[in-house]
């Protein structure tokens, strides 16, 4: 069959499969480099870079802190004995500050969309005066962000002066808005990063940068394998998938062959019957009509071997008759 006879395009070949384990053994040297290139100092040794690490730990410790304190104060019933009376009534006050901005803000932004809605009315006085009462409004947020920032650092110096108030209020489930918890995260982040740069010696550095370099030049190299192998196995799928194709369309052939083969046949086989079935009724019709010929025949003969033996007795009894006669005579 012609699918017995389909054979399918290689999908790679031997330099390429070279080239890959090239590539596999280089990424085993890059794995071994990249571990010589862990820094040889595992803990801080100068002040300056203990000094920067601190102010970084620090900075992470109060925006932790200052995460809190709008969950705090939603618990203040239940954390007031904890934290203490200051504290909570800081936490108190810094949240209604809060609160209050955030409800001027909404406000404001209400007022805009309203404003941006009618601003086909742009020309109109009274529009005009909104729009500057918007602005003048705004201009009177700043104060009380001023205000909430005074209070922010008024409660953090409280909760800083008083450890076991920090713990405490570390220690609960409080829940820290989305972007706060992402905020912490990208400092802890840049936390471990400047801790790896500041154990890093210079020599390390450098060393570090030409790995980095031979590294983007080899995975350039490793893309460019990856893309002639891409495209040695999209041509060889191409010509596989024409192949298939080809090997289809010949299939169909045969098919098609095939069934004209088997309806010809039966037409003929169809015919054949017929003209036999014909031919035996003609044979059928010339023997009866044989056979009646010679019983005809045969009645005939035997209507004249009936005549003429009616004739041969007349004859006979005449004969003897005539014999008798001579006999009598003599």
């Amino acid at each position: 069959m012609a699918l017995d006879s389909l054979t399918l395009v290689p999908l790679y070949k031997g330099s390429n499969s070279n080239r890959i384990r090239l590539m596999a053994e280089t990424s085993k040297k890059s794995a071994s480099l990249l571990k010589s290139l862990v820094p040889s100092k595992s803990k801080l040794t100068t002040i300056e870079t203990k000094r920067i690490m601190s102010v970084l730990d620090e900075t992470i410790h109060k925006v932790k802190l200052v995460s809190l304190l709008s969950s705090a104060a939603s618990n203040n019933e239940g954390l007031e004995g904890m934290l203490g009376e200051d504290i909570t009534k800081a936490v108190r006050e810094n949240e209604d500050l809060c609160q209050l901005l955030l409800d001027k803000a909404n406000y404001l932004q209400e007022e805009e969309m309203r404003l941006h809605e009618e601003e086909e009315f742009e020309d109109e006085g009274w529009f005009r005066d909104r729009l500057l009462s918007i602005q003048q409004q705004k201009s009177h947020l700043l104060p009380l962000k001023q205000q909430i920032k005074e209070s922010t650092k008024n409660t953090l110096r409280l909760l800083l002066n008083n450890p076991q108030a920090a713990r405490f209020l570390q220690m609960q489930l409080l829940d820290r808005s989305a972007e706060a918890q992402s905020f912490i995260d990208s400092l802890i982040e840049l936390r471990g990063f400047l801790f790896e740069k500041l154990l890093t010696s210079p020599m390390e550095a450098r060393d570090k940068a030409q790995f980095i370099q031979d590294v983007t030049r080899q995975n350039k190299r490793n893309q460019e394998v990856i893309n002639d192998l891409e495209s040695e196995l999209a041509e060889s799928l191409k010509n596989r998938d024409a192949e298939v194709q080809k090997e289809n369309f010949v299939i169909q052939e045969l098919k098609n062959h095939l069934h004209q083969v088997l309806r010809f046949s039966e037409n003929s086989l169809l015919r054949t019957k017929h003209e036999a079935e014909k031919q035996q009724k003609a044979d059928v019709r010339a023997s009866q009509a044989r056979v009646a010929k010679i019983r005809q025949e045969i009645q005939q003969l035997r209507s004249q071997f009936h005549n003429l033996l009616m004739e041969n007795r007349e004859a006979e009894q005449a004969l003897r008759k005539v014999t008798w006669e001579t006999g009598r005579k003599g």
